[in-house]
């Protein structure tokens, strides 16, 4: 699965864009929580800390996860400062799980710039991605809410549950739509819905409206995973930033290929098991894996799964009052699939 970030950043600015509707409505809050990242990154006795982060913070990235947070309290009615500590909580804990990715993953680029594991080393990496997490949790605690901080950790635990799991899973051609399910909810969803759940119980919000925000973030995580899963075969590389295939030259076993090879005969598995399992990939296999997902319909059922994720995240939202902002929400994931239409 490709990483969520690259996704983001696919979110282009246009003021018409529900992504940044909700990035002028928090502009205040969003600056705040900047300031607050900034300030808590840094180290007085470990100066490569500031360094690595910096380096990831600094090369962009829609900080989606945060705004999720503060459009969940404040839909809810609050008015406080606590969701801005909690809004840079996720952000900290997305960054240190992209800092660790991209050394599982042997990356080298994110976000159009060298990845911190090639500009330092990977040691480097992993140390400050802990250090992250250390300082999400020290946010957590000053909140003061048990439940808030219950919430997160078992989000940080579903994450790195879901990093393993895709380890054993990524090239496995037994792999099923249930484990990628899994996989996601892990990766992508799991903070998506806890960045949403929290905002709700900050605004001490009833537990159906809190319920309601998690199933959203749910939904959304996973509809936008599959969305990208579908741009790395249909996507427009000026707009994506990446080339097209490249989950499939990655050899990363997403949700039409796994569709696809669940309706292969015998040659097409064989297919399958040389360019994914073994990493046996030649001139034209990207073409021809192109030819057998169409075949099989692999590309339009994961458009309609994706489609139907955004569909569960909007219909979520419905018991939460009205309000300009979960208009927005709901925009945000049609927007999502919208890409891929």
């Amino acid at each position: 699965m490709s990483s969520t970030s690259e996704s983001e950043r696919r979110l282009t600015t246009d003021p018409s864009k529900p992504h940044d509707r909700l990035a002028a409505r928090f502009e205040t809050k969003l600056d705040a929580v900047g300031t607050l990242i900034r300030t808590r990154m840094e180290s007085r006795h470990a100066p490569r800390i500031p360094e690595v982060t910096a380096h990831l913070v600094g090369a962009g990235g829609k900080r989606l996860r945060p705004m999720l947070t503060l459009a969940a309290a404040d839909i809810c009615g609050y008015r406080g400062v606590d969701d801005e500590k909690l809004a840079a909580t996720v952000e900290f804990i997305h960054t240190a799980t992209l800092l660790h990715d991209d050394v599982v993953d042997e990356s080298s680029q994110r976000r159009g710039r060298a990845t911190a594991n090639l500009l330092w080393d990977n040691k480097s990496s992993i140390l400050v991605g802990d250090y992250l997490f250390s300082r999400s949790f020290q946010l957590m605690v000053e909140t003061g809410s048990l439940r808030v901080l219950d919430i997160l950790a078992n989000a940080s635990a579903t994450i790195a549950e879901g990093e393993v799991l895709q380890l054993t899973a990524a090239r496995d051609l037994a792999t099923t739509e249930e484990i990628y399910l899994q996989v996601v909810r892990g990766k992508t969803a799991a903070l998506f819905s806890a960045a949403t759940e929290v905002g709700g119980v900050i605004a001490g919000a009833p537990e159906n409206h809190t319920r309601a925000l998690f199933d959203y973030g749910d939904a959304l995580g996973i509809a936008f995973q599959i969305a990208d899963d579908l741009l790395d075969f249909q996507g427009d590389a000026a707009a994506t930033g990446k080339n097209i295939g490249d989950d499939f030259r990655e050899r990363k076993l997403t949700l039409p290929i796994i569709k696809a090879v669940a309706k292969a005969d015998e040659e097409e598995r064989a297919f399958w098991r040389r360019t994914i399992e073994k990493g046996d990939q030649q001139d034209g296999d990207l073409d021809h894996a192109m030819t057998l997902m169409t075949q099989h319909g692999a590309l339009d059922a994961a458009r309609d799964d994706a489609v139907a994720w955004a569909t569960r995240a909007t219909d979520a939202l419905k018991v939460l009052p009205a309000h300009d902002v979960r208009d927005m929400l709901s925009d945000l994931a049609d927007y999502v699939v919208a890409r891929i239409n």
